[in-house]
């Protein structure tokens, strides 16, 4: 379906994809230390003034805005979820926005409007009122210079993810949303998302070694960048974290003279059904219930939390939250499907677990589809999934395919997994997945290990292993993970799905 301009959902995908930044570019900006800074705020800040707004407009928005390394997306979606289930029942908030990355399938499912991705025509409507209001402002008012150390002029546009941040104000914006949940990119201190200055709340979630080169090789460099979505005025809510995160947390909320509450698993959420039954996912929920409680005072006046259970509409939220790609199984004949995105070498331990949980009583060979495309040291996550599975007493996997993140064998990409940011001969020669293969093999000799160009290969590989076991009457227990890129992939083809 076209926008009233005649552009269609497919035109703002190209011309959004032509936004991202090339390898070569990437990789020149990494080999000279150049690292997402303050001037990375300042940009979006004008970015903001452009398509005509102040920075008090997104106050109106009421935003509840979370940072961490593992569980920030399920923070989210708890937070979101509890909201959507007390709109039901009290019609406040009117409407929720909620902005998570990255997209699974759809590029419009980083944009939700309580609960559901925007329409294509939606998308494509507003995409282009920012685009063309970014292109008249660079025409009137000329190219400008934010960052005076390289007295090189701001784009006309912002990058990939940028550019979806300022959308998404945009369009929250006009379209009425009285509360809106936002997850950051990366970091938090210079990520697009922390323009916003007066927040309802800010949550942290844990926090572990993950984007190296953006935010510093150790857990108190990365503390520091995620400490910064942290605002004077706003209430502050952290999980458990290991000693050196929480003392940084503390001292910027020192600084910032902000009042940090340090969270315990929430005890009215006790006989709750949270999945997995896990405490990280439990201090998850217990982060996104404080973030709930924080809006619902704000915005409706009758709204009085009790301290001794949770209400019917926060039960409700917590245990109808539907987070995709995260601890999912599908049963599909002989094969049942175990997909989550983890994609850090802590996350990928306790998805591991899960997925040895899932197996405990289940029979049949285990298979594996991995990938993480573009991160060196991803090849050294491999050990700690195969020593978690033996310490869960559930053996090996029998079967391992390691594959690119390009969708379709025939086709290759769908426009909304376009990445122009990976290494292209890299992924054509299947560099990582060799050394991932052989990393694998010499951690486990035992395994039947395959390297395929693409998901969709991956996935016909177990399905063909699958016919061989089912005349036998077996079945195969596979695990998808390593990117939520590859992940969304895998349950595009799945389901056959457009968006989730």
């Amino acid at each position: 379906m076209a926008s009233q301009s005649g552009r269609t959902y497919n035109d703002a995908i190209d011309a959004l994809n032509s936004l991202q930044t090339p390898y070569a570019i990437v990789e020149a900006r990494r080999k000279a230390g150049i690292r997402p800074d303050a001037a990375s705020i300042a940009e979006m800040r004008v970015y903001l003034q452009r398509i005509g707004y102040k920075l008090s407009d997104l106050d109106r928005l009421n935003i509840l805005h979370v940072a961490g390394t593992k569980g920030k997306g399920s923070t989210c979606a708890f937070a979101a979820s509890i909201l959507s289930q007390y709109q039901k029942s009290h019609d406040v908030p009117r409407r929720i926005g909620l902005f998570t990355s990255p997209h699974l399938i759809a590029v419009r499912e980083r944009i939700r409007i309580n609960g559901d991705p925007v329409s294509e025509d939606t998308f494509a409507r507003y995409f282009f009122e920012v685009w063309d209001r970014l292109g008249e402002a660079e025409e009137s008012e000329g190219p400008k210079v934010v960052d005076q150390r390289l007295d090189i002029p701001m784009p006309p546009r912002p990058v990939y993810a940028r550019y979806l941040t300022l959308m998404s104000y945009h369009l929250f914006l006009q379209e009425g949303i009285d509360v809106a949940v936002y997850e950051t990119g990366i970091g938090g201190e210079f990520d697009a998302t922390n323009i916003v200055e007066h927040p309802l709340a800010s949550g942290i979630s844990t926090l572990g070694i993950d984007h190296v080169f953006a935010l510093g090789d150790t857990i108190e460099k990365i503390a520091w960048h995620k400490a910064g979505i942290m605002k004077p005025g706003s209430a502050a809510f952290t999980i458990e974290q290991v000693p050196d995160a929480a003392r940084v947390l503390q001292d910027r909320a020192n600084e910032k003279g902000v009042s940090l509450e340090v969270l315990d698993i929430d005890p009215r959420s006790n006989g709750v059904n949270v999945r997995p039954d896990a405490s990280f996912q439990k201090k998850n929920a217990s982060l996104g219930i404080a973030l709930a409680e924080t809006a619902l005072k704000k915005i409706d006046p009758n709204f009085t939390p009790d301290p001794t259970k949770l209400s019917k509409e926060f039960v409700d939220g917590l245990e109808q939250v539907v987070w995709r790609g995260r601890c999912e199984v599908k049963v599909e004949g002989p094969i049942v499907w175990h997909v989550d995105g983890a994609h850090t070498v802590d996350s990928l331990k306790m998805a591991t677990r899960w997925f040895a949980g899932e197996c405990a009583n289940r029979s049949g060979p285990k298979a594996l589809i991995f990938n993480q495309q573009g991160r060196d040291e991803a090849v050294h996550f491999l050990e700690g999934m195969i020593t978690t599975l033996k310490a869960q007493g559930q053996g090996s996997f029998e079967y391992v395919v390691f594959c690119t993140n390009v969708t379709y064998s025939a086709t290759g990409y769908k426009r909304d997994f376009v990445n122009h940011q990976y290494n292209p001969e890299a992924i054509k020669a299947l560099t990582a997945q060799r050394a991932f293969a052989e990393k694998w093999s010499s951690l486990d000799p035992t395994a039947k290990v395959a390297v395929v160009p693409t998901i969709e290969d991956a996935i016909n590989r177990v399905r063909e292993l699958s016919k061989t076991l089912s005349s036998e009457g077996g079945t195969i227990q596979a695990f998808i993970t390593g990117s939520l890129h590859l992940v969304g992939g895998a349950l595009g083809i799945l389901e056959g799905a457009d968006a989730l």
